[in-house]
């Protein structure tokens, strides 16, 4: 499915509808990786948390980052399906700068049975620079039991919980 933008919408193809906060906060999906992808959440005022500096508020950060980590680790899946959010870690690496877009990249790195392991990082000019490092657990809880999950590598997860 396209979006307004032409941009495929992750959303719809996983939930049949833009999920609403998610959408509220205008978060758009800018590229689907093989095992992630890459988010934009575009600077506006009422994002804001400190109308001095017109740094975007911490919450709306952790929003999209916990969005397209939940998204990494669904797409790392043989067939899209829901998980839930486990255990999320954001290390603020230094302010986003006011009046532009943040970017998330955010990719699974291993898969077992049950738990999606992600990383990501949020940027606005370029990854090289990041606003915030992330590491979360995501509970696949569409899939029980199913088949041995697959690692980075591409090698299945042997002894996977």
């Amino acid at each position: 499915m396209r979006s307004e933008n032409g941009k495929t919408d992750v959303m719809l193809e996983v939930f049949g509808q833009p999920v609403a906060h998610i959408r509220e906060l205008g978060i758009e999906v800018e590229e689907r990786l093989p095992r992630g992808v890459v988010m934009r959440l575009p600077y506006r005022e009422e994002l804001v948390g400190n109308p001095d500096t017109g740094v975007l508020h911490g919450g709306a950060v952790t929003t999209l980052v916990d969005s397209a980590s939940g998204f990494a680790a669904m797409a790392s899946l043989p067939e899209l399906g829901p998980v839930a959010t486990l255990d999320l870690r954001i290390d603020y690496l230094r302010p986003a700068a006011a009046g532009e877009d943040l970017l998330v990249r955010a990719v699974c790195y291993r898969l077992t049975r049950r738990i999606a392991f992600v990383r990501a990082e949020a940027y606005q000019q370029s990854p090289d620079d990041p606003v915030a490092a992330a590491m979360g657990t995501f509970m696949i809880t569409g899939r029980p039991g199913g088949d041995p999950a697959v690692s980075e590598g591409g090698q299945t997860a042997a002894g996977a919980p």
